[in-house]
């Protein structure tokens, strides 16, 4: 089934609303139930919209086609100017920062109206770039042909995080639809970055270029997950991000393995010793410096870790404490890549160097900075044979811990009791966005809410990335309910 046909298949499954709070005003209910109908009527056109975004190979690692890129952003454009609710919306570029010359981000989306009467201004935030499709033969579906199978639209982007960007212009269309022009005077802004797959490099110009426009009360990001595809999350915690290249040097060429092997220490043997002392025999990090945060979690064994995570038949689970707090609130360290001979060109040879990429998870309470400092101090310390280690091509950003008992945090979780059926988990994710610390830096009186399409089944950034329309669907009506929530909020 293609996206064209899919809203009206979709429109009666997925139009279950709950019943009005018997609490709330008669003039509240009408306005919930008429956001609602507005969704509803409006979810064709989106996931119509959606398709044709995921159509658009909007991938911004430098091997790939920028161009497509700018098409993305000008399409998102469009889609925003044609909700006729802002003042301004511009496709811009700014400054990536520590680069040479000049060099500018991909471009970047933002439209704006003015709030009115006291009204608070919220800014929406999620990004047009998606990851690399990876291998096309581990997909089921071709990854840039928007597909439904089931209860799912799959497709590079469909959920990360092209499904953001559209659930904020669906949201908005049902504000515009729902309220009369006259009354709708909530200020907005959106912000969809191009270049979030990709690091954010230009993500603090880009803040700092447009400051004023980008100043709001609440701030809405829409690039994280849900609990399950009937449970929604407000995301409160994420772990901060560290990641660099090691590279470890023992000889000054390669050299006959028989002639020297045994005496003469390569590289290979070196940065194996190395990189096991970053842990103990459980699996934790044991790295001297490095913190943890202290809070509880909700249920979650190790049965459902090992399925979640698609354990090979007899694997265990390592690191100690409850599981989501290993996720969520302690440090872990992982290999993403070594660069050495592969076995098809493994002459009998000793290696002279080896380069690894170490990718670090900070826990909340703990800045990248200092985090890094103590992993660097480890390794250097830790060097066997006297190697010579040589660190670059850093990358970082820092945790996140949310204050959820904030005015705009108690108006989203109702906002996704009410469109969900079911209270929010506060959830903590083990992942990182790391230019949130910039969002808090920039906008220090801003009150920030991580919010999500997503659900433990969507796979983004592997084959087979997918997005359930039903959780798309409440995505979108909590959102609509937020923002008519917050029009007449003074």
């Amino acid at each position: 089934m293609n996206t064209a046909d899919l809203g009206l298949s979709y429109l009666i499954k997925l139009s279950r609303m709950t019943d009005a709070d018997p609490s709330a005003s008669t003039t509240e209910q009408t306005l919930d139930q008429s956001i609602a109908g507005a969704v509803v009527g409006g979810l064709p056109a989106a996931i119509t919209d959606l398709g044709r975004l995921v159509r658009i190979p909007s991938v911004s690692w430098p091997a790939f086609d920028p161009a497509h890129v700018a098409e993305s952003a000008d399409a998102v454009a469009g889609l925003l100017r044609d909700t006729g609710v802002f003042d301004r919306v511009e496709v811009k570029q700014a400054q990536k920062a520590g680069f040479p010359d000049g060099e500018l981000g991909h471009p970047a989306v933002l439209a704006t109206r003015a709030a009115k009467n006291g009204r608070p201004t919220v800014l929406l935030y999620a990004h047009h770039d998606v990851q690399p499709p990876g291998d096309e033969a581990s997909w089921q579906t071709k990854p840039f042909e928007p597909t439904v199978v089931g209860d799912r639209l799959y497709g590079r982007g469909a959920a990360d995080d092209k499904a953001g960007v559209v659930s904020h212009v669906a949201a908005i269309r049902a504000l515009a639809e729902t309220v009369p022009a006259d009354e709708l005077e909530l200020g907005l802004a959106v912000f969809i970055e191009g270049e979030e797959e990709h690091g954010s490099h230009s993500f603090v110009n880009f803040l700092e270029d447009n400051r004023e426009a980008l100043a709001a009360d609440a701030i809405v990001v829409a690039d994280s997950d849900n609990w399950d595809t009937e449970t929604p999350n407000l995301t409160v915690a994420l772990r901060g991000a560290c990641a660099f290249n090691l590279t470890v040097s023992t000889l000054g060429h390669a050299s006959h393995s028989g002639m020297w092997g045994g005496a003469a220490p390569d590289a290979m043997l070196a940065t194996i010793k190395l990189l096991s002392t970053l842990w103990d025999e459980n699996g934790s990090v044991a790295v001297a410096g490095l913190t943890s945060h202290d809070a509880e979690t909700p249920p979650f064994d190790e049965a459902e870790l090992a399925a979640s995570a698609a354990f090979v038949d007899g694997v265990r689970a390592i690191g100690t404490g409850s599981v989501l707090s290993r996720l969520w609130f302690q440090p872990s360290i992982t290999v993403t890549g070594i660069d050495a001979p592969s076995i098809a060109n493994a002459s009998n040879t000793l290696v002279p160097s080896v380069t690894v990429r170490i990718s670090m998870r900070v826990a909340p309470g703990q800045t990248s900075d200092d985090a890094r400092d103590a992993l660097l101090a480890h390794l250097t310390a830790h060097a066997p044979f006297g190697a010579r280690l040589d660190f670059h091509d850093f990358e970082g950003g820092d945790p996140f811990l949310v204050d959820a008992n904030g005015w705009a945090a108690q108006a989203a979780k109702q906002a996704m009791t009410d469109a969900w059926g079911t209270p929010p988990v506060e959830a903590g994710i083990g992942g990182s966005i790391p230019f949130i610390a910039d969002l808090v830096r920039v906008f220090p009186d801003a009150q920030i809410l991580v919010t999500g399409v997503e659900d433990p089944d969507t796979r983004a950034h592997s084959p087979n990335e997918s997005l359930h329309l039903g959780v798309f669907k409440r995505a979108i009506l909590t959102e609509a309910l937020l923002l008519a929530r917050l029009n007449q909020r003074s």
